[in-house]
């Protein structure tokens, strides 16, 4: 199995998680299961029992993926300090196009979010701002063409982010 990369943010929101899943989520999975078994007599042919077992086999795989993730995980630390990007910490860029500014924080494969401002290292954006310093232009291909992002500020992300 190959090491994935996670800050010590994503290693801690992906262990508790996990910790969920394996303990409420499983529990309200056997409520679930118990429920639909006893709702109809044919368990075969009920749609609800047949939903709930599918629902539990997406819980287990997720609880595998995270236990295979973190047991592969290397957690990183930004190197505070030496005026680059690097994993865990925020990066605010101006789209050269567009003008228009954006603020992400890179973190590993495992942990991105885009809603939540979290963009993976291994993604086009994320790949090409890894090292670079403020000033610096980042240039990401793209479907719609070669797009071009200036590096304004690099930061450690806001605590408990």
């Amino acid at each position: 199995m190959h090491e994935l990369v996670v800050t010590r943010a994503g290693f801690e929101r992906l262990s508790g998680e996990l910790e969920r899943l394996k303990v409420a989520g499983r529990r309200a999975m056997a409520d679930r299961l118990r429920q639909a078994a006893s709702s109809e007599a044919n368990r075969v042919e009920s749609a609800e029992y047949i939903e709930t077992r599918d629902a539990q086999a997406q819980l287990e795989r997720r609880i595998a993926l995270l236990e295979g993730a973190l047991r592969s995980a290397r957690v990183v630390e930004p190197r505070l300090g030496n005026g680059r990007v690097d994993v865990g910490e925020r990066v605010r860029v101006r789209d050269l196009s567009s003008k228009r500014r954006l603020e992400v924080e890179l973190v590993g494969q495992a942990e991105a979010d885009l809603a939540a401002g979290r963009v993976s290292v291994a993604s086009p954006l994320g790949g090409a701002l890894v090292g670079l310093r403020e000033g610096e232009i980042a240039y990401v291909e793209a479907p719609r063409g070669r797009l071009r992002y200036k590096v304004l500020a690099v930061e450690l992300p806001a605590p408990g982010v």
